[in-house]
């Protein structure tokens, strides 16, 4: 992916053109609100970190487009929101394939308070950070470029500068890796229970887990997971894999490979330290679970119970 900037060009939002719209949120300590867009739909971005937002309606302003987008997806009403910059995206060839007015504005509230409609998860985050996670091009772009110039630049009618975003050239098909931690004590194994509100397997109990970041291998991102989820410290050569599943959602056109690793050994207790996406850790035992239980959690404790290493799930027969 590669940047460049342009100043001046002009960013007004024409009924005709209909931009997408997004905001850049930030709060006092200069974090900035992202976005987990769902995984196993498809959508644009599945499964990235980019900034809320959406598309602009025939007859709707971008003003309107933005204040309407936020209110849907999280119910927020942003007061004073300013265009910060234009975001065009090149494919690989250099073609022009979509804008996106960027909004700039200042949010004060902790992500677990704001109800999510949209997407997995909200999240403050440092920009040191997103180089850890899997983000959109273009937020990565508009983020580096807000903590280079921070105030926005408007022209003679208000606009802002565009800056252009331009795809890498990659032809392969692609798969999201998710890393699971099966951890058992005594015969009971480690579950959670989703948030009622969560936009991921609401009130549901689950293994701690999460999404593969870019450069990460699955081993790190299983420590990583258990560590930010639970507290828990493990050492990646203490992890053995137990199962892998291939799963491909209803609906999605893009598989996801979930690993499952189990630890020898670990240190400390469970803790909830993503109070927005969890509300409890609890042992269960492995002949009494709990309900609800996410479907492929199910099957995958009862495969590994049976020594079955692999599992197909989704899949066209």
């Amino acid at each position: 992916m590669t940047t460049t900037n342009a100043s001046g060009s002009s960013s007004s939002c024409r009924t005709s053109e209909l931009p997408g719209t997004a905001a850049l949120l930030v709060d006092d300590s200069g974090r900035y609100l992202l976005h987990l867009r769902d995984a196993n739909k498809p959508i644009w971005r599945p499964g990235h970190w980019s900034l809320l937002g959406g598309h602009t309606e025939p007859g709707e302003s971008c003003d309107e487009a933005i204040a309407r987008e936020l209110l849907e997806e999280t119910g927020l009403t942003i007061p004073g929101l300013t265009p910060f910059i234009t975001l065009d995206t090149l494919d690989a060839d250099g073609a022009f394939t979509a804008r996106v007015l960027v909004y700039l504005g200042t949010l004060n509230q902790p992500a677990h308070e704001i109800p999510l409609h949209e997407g997995i998860q909200l999240r403050w985050t440092h920009v040191d950070e997103t180089a850890e996670m899997t983000m959109d091009p273009g937020t990565a772009a508009v983020i580096h470029e807000h903590r280079r110039r921070p105030n926005p630049r408007l022209d003679a009618v208000g606009s802002p500068p565009t800056m252009r975003v331009r795809e890498e050239s990659d032809h392969r098909g692609h798969s999201i890796v998710g890393a699971h931690l099966v951890l058992v004590r005594d015969g009971a194994v480690l579950l959670g229970k989703r948030r009622p509100d969560s936009a991921c397997a609401p009130s549901t109990w689950h293994l701690p887990a999460g999404h593969r970041q870019q450069g990460e291998s699955a081993l790190t991102c299983t420590v990583r997971e258990a560590a930010e989820e639970t507290g828990l410290t493990i050492a990646e050569a203490d992890l053995t894999l137990v199962h892998t599943l291939d799963i491909l959602d209803p609906g999605s056109t893009i598989p996801r490979l979930q690993l499952f690793f189990t630890a020898s050994r670990w240190h400390g207790e469970p803790r909830v330290l993503e109070p927005d996406g969890w509300t409890e850790w609890r042992w269960w035992p492995l002949d009494a679970l709990p309900e609800p239980l996410v479907d492929h959690t199910l099957t995958v404790l009862t495969a590994i119970g049976q020594g079955t290493p692999y599992t197909l799930m989704g899949w066209p027969s």
